[in-house]
C-alpha cells in the first residue's frame, strides 16, 4: 500500500503537531514495513530525518507555486500512485484530478471555537473554513479523542459514522530505560531541586499556570515549568514577584525530548489544569515516566489520563491545592497511581495505535 502524507507539521513543527506527524509515521513504518510511506512538502529539515532513515519512508518535495499545498499537493500524491492521503492537521487539499485516492484527515481539536477569546477573529474563521472543507471533503475523519469526536459532530455538523477516534501516543523517549548517569546530569544542568512538581505545555491562558502558582502559594513545594513564553507569562511573573516566589518556580527552555523524559521521572507529580484539551499528550508522557498526574476533570483529560490520575475543577485552586498537598506528603499513594496509570498508557502503545490506524487504512 502507498501513503501520501501532507508533511507539513512533520517538518516545520517541534512539538505538538509535529510530534503527532513524527510519531504516528514513525509507528506505521515500524510495525507495517511492508507499504511505502511518502512525506510531500516543499522542503525538508533536520526534523524527523531518523524515521526518513527508513526505507520505506521517502520525502517527497511538492509542486512550485503560491498555494501549492492546497492546488498541488493531492495531485502530487495522486501522480505517485497513493492509495490514501493523510492529512495530519485538519487539512486536506482542495484541488485532485481523477485518480482514485482515498481521502483522511485527523482533527486534534475545535478550540478556537469552544474558546473563541483566545484566538483573534481571521484565525477562527479561516480555521472554521479549512477544518468544514476538509471534513467535508474527507471520505474518514480521525478523532484524536472522543471529546474531539463529540465536537466534530456538534461544530462541524459531521455524520458520527464518520469518524474513528484512535489515541495519540507519545515520543518514545517516554517509554525507554534512562540511565541513572543521564538523570543526574539533566538535573545538575536545569539546577533542578531533589524534589518538585512538573507542569509541561505552552505557557498560556487555556494551559492555567497561573493556578498552579497560586495553589502552592504558601508552600514549600517547589515547581518546575517547561514550555514556551507568550505574553499571559507576564500575569505569571507579576503574580510571583507579589508573592515572592520567585526562587520557588523554575521556568526551562531548551530542553531536548530526552532531558524532557528525564525530567518527568524526576519530577513527583506532574501537574496539568488546563481548561481544554483535544487529548493532552503531556498526561501520556507523565503516565508513561511513571509519574502521579493531577490534571483537570473536564474535556478528553479524563480518556487521558484514566480513573486512577487524580481530577480537580481546574478553577477551583483550593482543590488543586489539597490534591497537590496529598500526594506530595503520600509516597505510598503516589507508588500505587503510578502503577495502576502505567497500565493505562498501555492504551497508547505504539502498535495499538499502528494497527487502529492500519484497519481505518484498509476500511472500505
Amino acid at each position: 500500500m502507498k501513503i501520501a502524507f501532507d508533511g507539513k507539521r512533520f517538518f516545520n513543527n517541534s512539538s505538538g503537531l509535529g510530534n503527532y506527524s513524527r510519531d504516528l509515521v514513525r509507528i506505521l513504518a515500524s510495525y507495517f514495513p511492508t507499504n511505502q510511506y511518502f512525506l510531500l512538502n516543499k522542503n525538508k529539515s533536520e526534523r524527523g530525518k531518523e524515521i526518513l532513515s527508513h526505507p520505506n519512508v521517502t520525502f517527497v518535495p511538492t509542486s512550485k507555486g503560491n498555494f501549492s499545498r492546497q492546488l498541488k499537493m493531492g495531485i502530487d500524491a495522486q501522480n505517485l500512485g497513493a492509495e490514501i492521503f493523510h492529512g495530519l492537521s485538519g487539512e486536506i487539499p482542495l484541488k485532485w484530478n481523477d485518480k482514485p485516492i482515498k481521502k483522511i484527515v485527523t482533527i486534534h481539536d475545535l478550540i478556537f471555537l469552544r474558546f473563541p477569546e483566545y484566538y483573534s477573529f481571521f484565525d477562527r474563521k479561516m480555521h472554521f473554513w479549512k477544518f468544514k472543507k476538509a471534513a467535508q471533503q474527507a471520505d474518514l475523519i480521525i478523532a484524536i479523542s472522543e471529546q474531539t469526536k463529540k465536537d466534530i459532530v456538534e461544530f462541524l455538523k459531521v455524520p458520527e459514522q464518520k469518524i474513528e477516534v484512535v489515541y495519540q501516543g507519545c515520543h518514545k523517549a517516554f517509554k525507554e530505560f534512562i540511565f541513572p548517569e543521564f538523570l543526574a546530569a539533566t538535573k545538575e544542568k536545569f539546577s533542578l531541586p531533589d524534589r518538585f512538581i512538573l507542569n509541561v505545555g505552552t505557557i498560556e491562558p487555556r494551559k492555567n499556570l497561573l493556578n498552579i502558582v497560586k495553589a502552592i502559594s504558601g508552600t514549600d513545594i517547589p515547581l518546575v515549568v517547561v514550555g514556551k513564553k507568550t505574553k499571559y507569562f507576564k500575569k505569571i511573573e507579576k503574580f510571583l514577584v507579589k508573592n515572592k516566589l520567585h526562587n520557588q518556580v523554575h521556568f526551562l527552555e531548551n530542553v531536548s525530548m530526552e532531558e524532557l523524559a528525564a525530567i518527568y521521572r524526576l519530577a513527583e507529580i506532574f501537574v496539568y489544569p488546563s481548561f481544554f484539551e483535544g487529548f493532552g499528550i503531556p498526561i501520556i508522557e507523565s503516565l508513561f515516566s511513571g509519574t502521579p498526574v493531577i490534571t483537570g476533570n473536564i474535556s478528553s483529560l479524563p480518556e487521558a489520563g484514566g480513573k486512577d490520575s487524580m481530577y480537580v475543577n481546574p478553577e477551583n485552586v483550593d482543590d488543586l491545592r489539597a490534591k497537590i498537598l496529598f500526594l506530595w506528603n503520600n509516597e505510598s499513594e503516589r507508588k500505587r497511581r503510578v502503577r495502576k496509570g502505567f497500565e493505562h498508557s498501555k492504551n497508547f502503545e505504539d502498535e495499538n495505535i499502528a494497527r487502529s490506524l492500519m484497519e481505518i487504512y484498509r476500511k472500505g
